[in-house]
């Protein structure tokens, strides 16, 4: 059917397209009124760069929607306007921190690096959009897949630990990656092609323990294996962050295709008896369970821990309800981690409760539309995997935000789209890239099935 063939699926697609492009007028305003303000808090007048932001940050937010318009029209209109706004805040935030670090640490910029970064995200999310026509082609190679995604989730093992000891990157002469944050899209593709074939064998019931259903001790298998795999990336890499995300993926997509709670019941139950194992022997996971416990005690005299953790939450803590305003804190006395996994940090102080909430919302409101492209999918595959890739990205949210507020052992990840780290930020708009194709097939199939 062509897709303009019927007058009523024209202005649907019309609308959804237009209602995008004033969402993503608005992120630009909004990001670009963010940019003013740090340059204006720090010299007092407007920085000199905001035509270059305003420039590039429009272009970032309407290649790709011209690009949707003639190759994903039926996507939903609200995937893309959260990952520009996302990604732009990141980007302001980063131009706020340069100055700061320069005069305390003596520190090179990053923000320009960060910028370089998003465009190439940017551009493989259009190339994305532009060849892979149809996501079900992923289901082909998803043995492919997990292959590669093994050999890069254990080649880190390989490799210097970064300052802390955590084993998660590849070094290839001067350049530098995060191979984890690829993996996570890969394991993705790899579970959702695995759980369409064998979720009726995963799905069968076992025996009632406490009123809940047990899967047969059979089926275990594929769980065990997993569970397995996210231990030794949390042992020979030291690497907590992934490991949770890897298990707790499984886990998730695990229990939307078979809906059996078991499931979710036997992974807990497994996660906690791994990290506790592992916690209580591994050294570095270790001291990272103890300065969770006790942050403060950084501060006591011949002290090992980092004060990173407690200065995160007295950062946080300073900003009370509606913050010190954009540029007026004082993030960088974390040290070098204010601008990665402690950028969180920046938008309590500066922000306050309120600018952190709404942080929070856009990436709940993110989430949200990725498990809304999965109930409107009509093909298992895709189903499995928008679930997949939605949850990938609440999970690390939720490490990263609840390992600087205290509420878990921190875990070194980088909060997607605003921490420097041209890994995540391009593998985070690969993500985006197959959510937008997943619900443009989802939306063509419904409005193909509304004409019949």
């Amino acid at each position: 059917m062509n897709r303009w063939s019927d007058p009523e699926t024209a202005r649907t697609v019309a609308v959804r397209r237009r209602g995008e492009a004033v969402l993503l007028v608005l992120a630009v305003l909004i990001s670009c009124f963010g940019y003013v303000s740090t340059g204006l808090a720090g010299a007092d007048q407007v920085p000199d760069g905001v035509a270059g932001f305003a420039v590039s940050t429009v272009c970032l937010a309407f290649v790709p929607h011209l690009v949707m318009r003639r190759w994903a029209p039926y996507a939903d209109p609200l995937i893309l306007p959260l990952a520009v706004l996302l990604s732009a805040f990141g980007l302001v935030l980063l131009y706020r921190l340069d100055p700061a670090y320069e005069r305390r640490y003596h520190a090179g910029a990053t923000a320009s690096g960060q910028l370089l970064w998003t465009v190439i995200g940017v551009a493989l999310c259009v190339g994305v959009l532009v060849v892979l026509r149809d996501h079900r082609r992923l289901q082909r190679y998803i043995y492919l897949t997990m292959a590669v995604a093994l050999v890069l989730l254990m080649a880190p093992a390989f490799f210097p630990g970064d300052t802390y000891g955590a084993k998660r990157w590849i070094f290839l002469g001067p350049l530098s990656f995060q191979p984890g944050e690829f993996v996570k899209t890969m394991i993705a593709v790899f579970f959702a092609g695995y759980l369409v074939v064998h979720r009726d064998a995963l799905a069968l019931a076992g025996r009632k323990v406490l009123g809940v259903r047990l899967p047969p001790g059979r089926q275990l298998g594929p769980i065990v294996t997993v569970w397995v795999l996210s231990l030794l990336v949390l042992v020979l890499e030291r690497d907590l962050g992934t490991s949770l995300i890897f298990f707790g993926l499984f886990v998730v997509m695990l229990y939307a295709a078979t809906e059996r709670t078991g499931w979710v019941l036997c992974g807990v139950l497994m996660a906690a008896v791994g990290a506790g194992v592992v916690g209580s022997l591994e050294p570095h996971v270790k001291g990272r369970v103890e300065v969770w416990l006790h942050p403060f005690a950084a501060f006591e005299p011949h002290s090992t821990f980092s004060p990173q953790a407690a200065q995160a939450l007295f950062g946080m803590g300073s900003g009370g309800v509606t913050g010190a305003g954009l540029g007026r804190g004082h993030p960088e006395l974390i040290g070098f981690a204010g601008r990665s996994d402690f950028i969180l940090t920046t938008v309590g102080e500066d922000l306050g409760l309120t600018g952190t909430m709404a942080v929070l919302v856009l990436y709940g409101l993110l989430a949200q539309r990725g498990f809304s492209v999965a109930l409107r999918s009509r093909d298992p595959f895709g189903k499995l995997l928008a679930v997949g890739l939605a949850a990938a990205l609440a999970l690390q949210v939720f490490v990263v935000a609840g390992g600087v507020m205290g509420l878990i052992p921190l875990t070194g990840k980088a909060l997607p789209f605003l921490a420097k780290s041209g890994s995540s930020l391009v593998a985070n708009w690969l993500m985006i890239a197959l959510l937008i194709r997943i619900s443009d097939a989802a939306g063509r199939a419904r409005a193909e099935a509304e004409a019949e």
